[in-house]
């Protein structure tokens, strides 16, 4: 029985209902000795109690896609296969060009809200390179089966969640296709291509997206097998113009980690509520050792980079809650990097989707400038809106629409 799927939630609700009954009909019914009678009801109320955390438990993971299976939830899910030295670039020295196409069988997508918008679509993928083995979610833009677009090429963006987190999250929890499925079909963002690929590759532990030989080859598995499938079985734009990440909390990390490392992989990156030092997460591997934590750290790296790269990040965050991390960033970029920070008041809410969720859409109308992308339609193009932030309210800094110039005029 799946972890979140709609029987074991129905299974939970009915013992909860029995649990509660139980008491009720039996407590002054039961004959015995007194100490047999007390462990009964001592049985009857723990009863009671388990199946109430557990129904808590799973209505708060189905709403967060914190766990996505069983065994992810126990610690016993391991989907690398092997980890080998791949070198500073995480290729192995293979020439990646020359490695025959991934074709790769899609179904449709189960859980919440994965049928949504068209719906999304699931596949396993067996990482050439990496040595992982695991599962990648596809959402296509409405425009990617009209007949008008047979020949066009679509941009494409890597949806990363934080730890711990399913694949899941950006669409059963952040309900990102939906949200982004009207504005493209009015030509408000540019029809990107949403990859949602599985960051939680080893048991009990946060892989920090990167590469530890022996261990886990997340960086790789990330920015190249994924890519290289997306581009082999999609109409798909080849990288790095038209590609992005994003993540949020863990996987915000991530994604600036990726684009500041691999230039040549990623155009622009979304960076919500992240942190810079990968001991931001205890969890995390890249934060066991001070050389892990340096090479993968975004700031450390943009600092040491024999060039600044040719990328565009998007950075949240509240006091004490990525807004810090997202101003060093600022300040160690230079041309041709560019940053773009937006604060965050804390009276928006905490660490959760609900801070996350509002800001979406204009993180995407963001990607939609950065990445160069006109937004599309059926019979016309349409430019991007610009934010604006003058007079701006708490909810448009929640939701990213406002900068830190709006922001210190609002506060």
């Amino acid at each position: 029985m799946s972890l979140t799927g709609t029987s074991f939630l129905c299974t939970l609700v009915v013992l909860s209902v029995v649990a509660l009954a139980l008491p009720l009909l039996l407590w002054s019914r039961l004959r015995g000795p007194r100490a047999l009678r007390a462990a009964a009801r001592t049985l009857m109320l723990l009863f009671a109690q388990g199946t109430a955390v557990a129904l808590v438990f799973t209505l708060v993971n189905n709403a967060n896609n914190l766990y996505d299976t069983w065994g992810d939830l126990l610690g016993t899910g391991d989907h690398v296969q092997q980890a080998a030295d791949l070198g500073a670039d995480g290729t192995g020295g293979l020439a990646l060009e020359r490695l025959p196409e991934v074709r790769q069988t899609f179904q449709p997508a189960t859980g919440p809200g994965m049928r949504a918008a068209g719906g999304v679509r699931v596949t396993q993928l067996k990482g050439r390179v990496s040595g992982v083995n695991a599962e990648v979610y596809v959402w296509l833009p409405p425009q990617y089966d009209e007949p008008a677009y047979r020949h066009h090429r679509f941009p494409v963006v890597e949806l990363l969640p934080g730890y711990p987190g399913s694949a899941k999250a950006w669409f059963g929890s952040l309900y990102a296709h939906e949200q982004l499925l009207p504005l493209m079909r009015d030509g408000q963002v540019a029809p990107f291509i949403l990859v949602a690929p599985r960051t939680s590759l080893l048991p009990g532990v946060d892989t920090g997206c990167a590469n530890i030989p022996g261990t886990v080859n997340a960086d790789t598995w990330l920015s190249v097998d994924v890519p290289r499938m997306v581009m082999d079985n999609f109409r798909a734009e080849s990288a790095p113009q038209g590609w992005a990440v994003a993540g949020y909390s863990a996987g915000a990390h991530c994604a600036a980690k990726l684009a500041v490392a691999h230039p040549d992989r990623y155009r622009a990156a979304v960076s919500l509520s992240g942190y810079n030092d990968p001991i931001g997460e205890r969890d995390s591997l890249a934060a066991q050792s001070p050389a892990l934590r340096a090479g993968n750290n975004p700031c450390v790296l943009l600092r040491e980079a024999p060039a600044p790269p040719r990328i565009a990040l998007y950075l949240s965050g509240q006091p004490h809650d990525g807004y810090e991390d997202a101003m060093a960033l600022e300040q160690a970029a230079k041309a041709p990097t560019t940053v773009h920070v937006v604060f965050v008041p804390s009276s928006a809410g905490g660490h959760t989707m609900a801070l996350w969720r509002p800001q979406v859409v204009p993180a995407f109308r963001w990607l939609t400038e950065m990445t160069g992308r006109h937004p599309v339609t059926a019979g016309r193009a349409a430019p991007p809106r610009s934010p604006s932030t003058a007079g701006a309210t708490p909810a448009e800094l929640a939701s990213g629409i406002a900068s830190r110039a709006g922001a210190a005029r609002s506060r």
